[in-house]
């Protein structure tokens, strides 16, 4: 019986120093781990209070870099980069490169968060190379892609965009390329036409309109391009496509139009398709457009009946200006009550945008193709409304 005893005894006591011991290093890890979040969270908040280079640098040397640290290390330097503060940033991706235990697959992103920087510090040559570097990569090749035709955009250099746009298209059939390389042939067609080689020009356009069918600018500088070259009907067809590519543009088509019978077509035949094209989409421009024919070809007094009757239907600030002016001419006189509406009316129209990005709200009285804030082209567009279109 004695024995049995001892024997248990003996098994109790084993269990309980397995107990102990496995539980008691459990601890001990669980509170190393706890220790170096502790000293990771005081570390940051001593790099983010002092933002001194010295910290910074004392900072990324000290923490190691490995496949669990090299996000933490990333993430750092774009906290910087986006707060403006890119010699911090650089900083960081440079070390990062620089560490030979970097795991060689994160070398890639951590070359593209360092162009970023290069790009943000307006340093273009070092960013334009290491994009070029990335292009062949399978995960990062599109995005470098990318951010190196927006470089080019930047610097006017519109052949190295169009030849990235071009390798891209191959591989990547998204619509907004296809239009980026048109609006990038535009320019360079755009620039024959300066240069007056026509020939180069017209063959631009035509591409342009091949990459994107939709592309606005093109047909309007192949519209101007048939005017100096004397081909007039094409030149007024060329106008009259802008409506099937994309009414948002009629305004701009209804001025280069309207310029183009003045001096060269039929005020009479202009007025039929002018009012097809308002019925189907009304804007200022078109109504005005068409008040001004119907005023040439019939008389003043049909164009006021035709302008009031449709500011009943499309009320339009510069509508109102135009009906108080034809009534003033009627009258051989303009009314003190007219001269004040036509004031007001101006004074408001003044400082108004004319233009804005349906992107991300860019505003303005210029038509840009590029997009100043969000470098997206053709987005930015008239207007609508009582003040504008």
């Amino acid at each position: 019986m004695e024995l049995v005893f001892n024997w248990l005894l003996l098994t109790v006591a084993v269990a309980v120093g397995w107990l102990v011991g496995r539980y008691g290093s459990s601890y001990r890890r669980s509170r190393k781990t706890i220790s170096d979040v502790d000293s990771v969270k005081d570390r940051l908040q001593f790099l983010f209070t002092n933002y001194s280079d010295q910290a910074v640098e004392n900072f990324v040397q000290s923490l190691p870099v490995n496949k669990d640290t090299v996000s933490l290390h990333l993430s750092i330097g774009s906290h910087f980069r986006n707060k403006g503060e890119t010699d911090r940033a650089t900083l960081i991706h440079q070390n990062l490169l620089a560490r030979p235990e970097l795991p060689a697959r994160y070398t890639p992103k951590v070359t593209l968060e360092l162009a970023m920087d290069y790009l943000s510090a307006g340093l273009l040559d070092r960013a334009e190379a290491l994009f070029q570097e990335l292009m062949g990569d399978r995960d990062y090749g599109r995005r470098a892609s990318r951010e190196l035709i927006e470089l080019y955009q930047q610097e006017k250099e519109w052949e190295k965009a169009g030849q990235v746009a071009k390798t891209l298209t191959r591989t990547d059939s998204d619509p907004v390329m296809f239009k980026t390389l048109a609006y990038i042939t535009c320019e360079l067609a755009d620039l024959a036409l300066k240069e007056d080689d026509r020939w180069t020009a017209k063959k631009l356009f035509r591409e342009a309109l091949e990459y994107d069918p939709s592309c606005v600018r093109a047909t309007l500088l192949l519209m101007k391009l048939h005017i100096r070259q004397g081909n007039f009907r094409e030149a007024g067809k060329q106008g009259l496509k802008v409506f099937q590519q994309n009414p948002e543009f009629g305004p701009e088509a209804v001025d280069r139009l309207m310029q183009l019978e003045r001096d060269h077509g039929d005020v009479g035949r202009l007025f039929k398709k002018l009012k097809k094209l308002y019925e189907q989409h009304p804007s200022t421009s078109l109504l005005l457009a068409l008040v001004e024919s119907v005023e040439r070809s019939s008389s003043r007094l049909a164009a006021i009946d035709l302008l009031r009757q449709e500011l009943e239907v499309r009320p339009s600030v510069r509508g109102l200006l135009r009906l108080v002016e034809l009534a003033g001419y009627e009258k051989g006189m303009t009314t003190d009550e007219g001269r004040l509406v036509s004031r007001i009316g101006h004074l408001i129209l003044a400082n108004r945008p004319i233009y804005r990005c349906v992107n991300c709200g860019f505003d303005g009285q210029q038509l840009h193709w590029l997009c100043p804030s969000c470098k997206q082209w053709e987005t930015v567009r008239p207007i609508q409304g009582v003040e504008a279109e």
